[in-house]
């Protein structure tokens, strides 16, 4: 069992409809009433318990605690589901769509933080290799400000493949690099997918070799980097502004 503690996490899991257990409740304050209201409205099982119960189970709680399944409440589907989905596109199927792919970004911080920029700027897909470890997903809950719930994600076990199989369906592939080609002279509109690195390791040479085009935010510091949550929100926003426009 899992336990989210943050109020925004528990907030969206309960709105998002998707399972999840009883919401235990140590102290009454304002936030929690307003979560317990919300709770009984949407049929979740509430529980008193005592501070110290909560305190060994959940030991970051703000006074309560929702319980949910290993599965972190994330909304997982498969890469060729969400493209059948999207339709053929020579065939009336969607035209824009945008799909993030992470390579091996290990810091539920971090992952959480992306999380957060694809909900708010309408990221379609996000794609990793592995499944979120467990006992990350109250973190990445909190840090996504309960994002988590909404997002979609896919899973795979072979993240080049799953590139090759949004490229055959007419996506253009861009990397995340700083030494790439400023993000604002391309076209990001249209079916397109941009490739996250690992923090410290960048892109892996696979997925590299898979990129259409390598793209950067321009930078005017002294320190050509940024934290990839950082970048990720500037690119996403980009990507927006053009299509938007």
């Amino acid at each position: 069992m899992i336990y989210l503690t943050g109020f925004h996490a528990i907030e969206e899991r309960i709105k998002s409809g998707r399972p999840c257990g009883a919401l235990l409740i140590a102290k009454p304050g304002p936030r929690a009433q307003e979560l317990t209201v919300l709770a009984n409205e949407r049929k979740v099982r509430l529980s008193r318990v005592g501070t110290a119960d909560l305190d060994r189970i959940a030991p970051d709680h703000r006074g309560l605690a929702l319980e949910v399944d290993d599965d972190s409440g994330e909304e997982i589907v498969s890469v060729e589901e969400f493209l059948e989905s999207l339709g053929n596109i020579d065939e009336g199927g969607r035209k824009d769509a945008l799909v993030i792919v992470l390579d091996e970004i290990t810091d539920p911080h971090n992952y959480g933080a992306i999380l957060r920029s694809c909900d708010q700027f309408g990221v379609d897909l996000v794609v990793t290799r592995h499944r979120r470890i467990a006992k990350h997903a109250d973190i990445i809950a909190k840090t996504s400000a309960g994002a988590s719930a909404w997002v979609p994600q896919a899973e795979t076990a072979n993240l080049p493949r799953a590139v090759e199989a949004f490229k055959e369906a007419g996506f253009w592939i861009y990397g995340a690099d700083m030494e790439g080609e400023s993000a604002y002279s391309r076209d990001l509109r249209g079916r397109t997918a941009i490739i996250l690195g690992g923090e410290g390791t960048g892109i892996s040479r696979l997925l590299r070799e898979s990129c259409d085009v390598m793209i950067a935010v321009p930078y005017f510091g002294r320190l050509n980097s940024l934290n990839v949550s950082v970048a990720a929100g500037v690119l996403f926003y980009e990507v927006m502004r053009q299509r938007s426009s």
